[in-house]
């Protein structure tokens, strides 16, 4: 199936500060009509940091969508025009104060395809060095440096439940097992 409808009509229904959303109307090769909603909320970054060899930072912060403060891997949005590497650099220093010596791309991965745009882009880094964190005015983020254990321990409490750190942990858990290279789409 590589034939891609025909969009007839696009339209933005809600402007918000993380996303927007619109509502495209598509026409299939058969005829059919069919609307799709589309949550646009551009290219996003997840950070595997490993301060120590077996170790990995992990921030908390409340999540109002799931009522509660989660652990997670750093992660951030893109600025407007900001490549990737960057981006995963930039926001790591601010949610944690590392400056990341080696940062190397695992994979880029759409986060919710059916309704999202989403794409993820996932990195590993080390040769950390530790440094203040400039966080922006609506964050609150507590940072701790755990063992690969330790983490794996949070994700089978339900500590950690985000898809984009378990996913993460899960790769590092296969490193540690002897498999190499990063994930792929």
């Amino acid at each position: 199936m590589s034939d891609r409808p025909e969009v007839t009509t696009s339209r933005r229904v809600f402007e918000g500060r993380v996303f927007d959303v619109r509502i495209d109307e598509l026409r299939y090769a058969d005829g059919s009509r069919h609307r799709i909603d589309v949550v646009e909320h551009g290219p996003s970054f997840t950070i595997a940091a490993s301060p120590a060899p077996g170790e990995i930072v992990l921030v908390r912060q409340y999540r109002h969508p799931a009522g509660d403060a989660l652990w997670e891997l750093p992660a951030g949005r893109a600025e407007p025009g900001e490549d990737p590497l960057t981006g995963a650099l930039r926001e790591l220093r601010e949610e944690t104060g590392y400056r990341a010596g080696r940062m190397r791309p695992l994979a880029s991965l759409y986060s919710t395809p059916g309704f999202c745009d989403e794409i993820m882009h996932f990195f590993y880094a080390d040769v950390l060095e530790a440094g203040e964190q400039a966080l922006d005015d609506d964050e609150r983020i507590e940072v701790a440096s755990l063992t690969f254990d330790d983490a794996w321990r949070l994700v089978v409490r339900g500590q950690i439940a985000d898809c984009k750190t378990v996913l993460a942990l899960l790769w590092m858990r296969a490193q540690k097992a002897g498999f190499e290279g990063g994930f792929s789409r």
